[in-house]
C-alpha cells in the first residue's frame, strides 16, 4: 500500500527551515560585524575581535615601547590580552545567540 504523503506537514517544514536559515545568516551577519575590545590589565595592549573571533586591531600602547619594558612583558599583555578578547567574543556570541533563537535549543 502506497504510504500517503501530507503536503501541508512538507510545506510547513519547508517554511521553518527558511526561517531557521534566514535566522542563522543574520546572527552570522551580526555576529561579523559586532566589536568586543579588551584591554590587558596593564593597559599595554588592547585587542579589538568580532564576535565570530576574528581578530580585527591590536594596539601596542606607548608605554609598551618605553626603556626597561622587556619582550617577555610585552608577549604576556599581549597573550592575556588576545585570551580575554576571544573570551569576551564568544561571550558576546553566546549573547547575541541567545537573544536570536531564544525559541530554540542551545549553542552545541
Amino acid at each position: 500500500m502506497p504510504r500517503e504523503i501530507d503536503e501541508r506537514f512538507i510545506e510547513e517544514a519547508v517554511e521553518r527551515y527558511r526561517k531557521i536559515d534566514a535566522m542563522l545568516a543574520e546572527f552570522n551577519q551580526a555576529a561579523k560585524s559586532m566589536e568586543v575590545s579588551v584591554r590587558s590589565p596593564d593597559g599595554l595592549v588592547e585587542i579589538v575581535v568580532a564576535g565570530d573571533g576574528s581578530f580585527r586591531d591590536v594596539i601596542i600602547s606607548d608605554e609598551a615601547l618605553e626603556p626597561g619594558r622587556t619582550a617577555r612583558e610585552l608577549s604576556r599583555a599581549v597573550l592575556t590580552a588576545c585570551t580575554a578578547a576571544a573570551d569576551a567574543a564568544e561571550w558576546a556570541r553566546r549573547k547575541l545567540y541567545e537573544e536570536t533563537f531564544r525559541d530554540y535549543g542551545p549553542l552545541p
